[in-house]
């Protein structure tokens, strides 16, 4: 029998139909964000700018849970910094089966100028030269102290317990508030530390923190590694310094200042951090 051509069209429409009714349904991947943390804005009446900190909590922290907890700040906590990955080591850190340090808060503050924040005024002609905006460390370290802390400290549970975490120029400023502001952090892990600013100004100030009238209990881990690689430095330099600073604290008459320092030959500048906070935050919180 033939079929006419309507028909073979009409035939081929439904076993095309057919087809499609019977094949796998092609369904929308299900996604989810993975959520780190979050951002906060900080309008800074101090600094006259706004800035950003980014914060993570341990899990288990919510509404309905009263722990409190401590906080590590992190300089150079930038998400394009530190921030990511120090946090992954807080987490890590912190799980049950490790439990090198309980579970804390860690807050990241990013950056806008870390040379105008980190380094206090210098004598030095070339060290002005090469960084020009530096200089108002005082200001940065008044942000912290009348602002953020506050800050944190209204916003979250926490229990008194805080740790500043700071590399380079940024080890800089945590040795300037432990020398200047020692009562601000109970715990300072400084690591590859900038003290060769100003040809070593800071080393040569006297500080509270070493004397034996300044009782309050301070932690410090100190860490370098193999330095000299950066052009703004010479070979050793940087390990000198801190063989120094290690040196300057562990004599203090302060028998309530708790000092360690490590030294990392297998690790430079750029590799170091992730190490040392690694290791520090085990040292300080054991």
């Amino acid at each position: 029998m033939k079929i006419s051509m309507k028909k073979r069209i009409a035939l081929a429409v439904l076993t095309l139909a057919l087809s499609a009714a019977s094949a796998p349904a092609q369904t929308k991947p299900l996604t989810q964000s993975i959520v780190l943390g979050e951002t906060h804005t900080l309008a800074s009446s101090v600094l006259k700018e706004k800035r950003v900190l980014n914060i993570y909590v341990p899990e288990g922290y919510s509404a309905k849970d009263t722990t409190r907890y401590p906080v590590i700040y992190l300089l150079d906590g930038g998400v394009g910094e530190d921030f990511i990955h120090v946090a992954g080591l807080l987490q890590f850190s912190s799980f049950e089966w490790v439990h090198r340090v309980p579970k804390a808060i860690l807050v990241g503050i990013g950056n806008v100028d870390r040379k105008r924040d980190f380094l206090f005024a210098a004598q030095t002609q070339s060290d002005r030269q090469n960084a020009p905006t530096s200089g108002a460390s005082a200001d940065f370290m008044r942000f912290m102290e009348q602002e953020m802390l506050p800050y944190v400290q209204q916003h979250f549970r926490v229990n008194g317990q805080r740790t500043l975490i700071g590399q380079s120029s940024a080890g800089l400023l945590a040795t300037q508030v432990l020398f200047e502001k020692p009562e601000l952090f109970n715990r300072y892990l400084i690591v590859s530390p900038a003290l060769w600013w100003d040809n070593g100004a800071l080393l040569n100030r006297e500080t509270k923190v070493t004397t034996a009238s300044f009782a309050t209990s301070v932690q410090v881990y100190l860490a370098v590694g193999k330095e000299g690689l950066a052009p703004c430095e010479a070979p050793h330099v940087m390990e000198v310094d801190a063989n120094l600073l290690a040196e300057k604290l562990m004599n203090a008459k302060n028998k309530a200042l708790k000092v360690t320092f490590d030294y990392f030959p297998e690790e430079d500048h750029g590799t170091i951090l992730h190490q040392a906070v690694y290791k520090g935050l085990g040292v300080l919180f054991r």
